[in-house]
């Protein structure tokens, strides 16, 4: 069974900064990590691998210091790591980022299962797993809580809607997306270390997945950030004095105010 995880490179910190000038993240200088609802795709490959055979091959799509966050996926359990990284990427937003995993994944070769974490720390959005579906014409299911069945090219699972649970049925290939109640993730073994510091990670271009220019990076982005900002936060305090009746009267004088 081949599985694809897709995973990315966040800012390990609360601390965000934004730069006015380009309305994105300041990334120089602030520590790194694996978005932490990927850590849960990649423990749910690995365990697939291991009950089913096959190979795990962890994607990611962005710049050179990214290559450490696929090293740690290695120590985690997979098999394999691609990093897609070229400038004609800058600006993508979740629709051309889509469009530019989804062909990394083709130039992996035939997969069974690509599984995603539900949403980004840093984005928030959750749009990319199914735009990669979307850009490879293949079932979506989304908030994946657990792999119940896999079994003649089609997959049973259990995922989270509002109301609790409900189970869905999909063929393979398909794309999923998981939420944190799938499993726990394991922490890297000695020898998984020991791999991800000799394993050979390639770095694919647009041109070696054969992006077109006009889907990716800016060009291909739908949506355009106009402005970023952190919302103002006023604190008023005001104080009642008076006995009990009169502080109720002044408070509902001053809420009919305002309704």
């Amino acid at each position: 069974m081949n599985i694809v995880v897709c995973i990315k490179q966040v800012p390990g910190t609360t601390d965000i900064k934004i730069d006015p000038n380009t309305n994105t993240l300041v990334r120089e200088g602030v520590q790194s990590i694996i978005n932490p609802f990927d850590c849960y795709a990649i423990e749910e490959g690995v365990r697939l691998r291991e009950k089913h055979g096959g190979k795990v091959t962890v994607i990611t799509m962005g710049p050179p210091q990214a290559d450490a966050a696929l090293r740690e996926a290695i120590s985690l359990g997979a098999d394999e790591a691609v990093l897609v990284s070229d400038r004609a990427f800058a600006g993508s937003d979740t629709w051309a980022t889509s469009y530019v995993i989804s062909k990394a994944i083709q130039k992996t070769g035939a997969f069974d299962l690509i599984i995603c974490g539900k949403q980004t720390l840093d984005g928030d959005t959750g749009q990319v797993g199914p735009g990669i579906a979307e850009s490879l014409k293949i079932p979506f299911i989304a908030y994946v809580s657990k792999i119940e069945e896999i079994d003649g090219g089609h997959m049973r699972v259990k995922r989270m809607i509002e109301e609790g649970h409900e189970t869905i049925e999909a063929s393979l290939p398909a794309v999923i997306t998981v939420s944190k109640e799938i499993n726990v993730p394991r922490l890297p073994s000695i020898r998984g270390t020991m791999k991800s510091k000799s394993a050979k990670i390639p770095v694919w271009s647009a041109a070696d997945i054969g992006a077109e220019a006009d889907k990716a990076g800016l060009n291909g982005s739908p949506t355009r950030v106009v402005k970023i900002f952190f919302p103002k936060r006023e604190r008023k305090s005001e104080m009642l004095a008076g006995s009990c009746e009169e502080q109720a009267d002044q408070l509902i004088k001053k809420l009919e105010g305002i309704i």
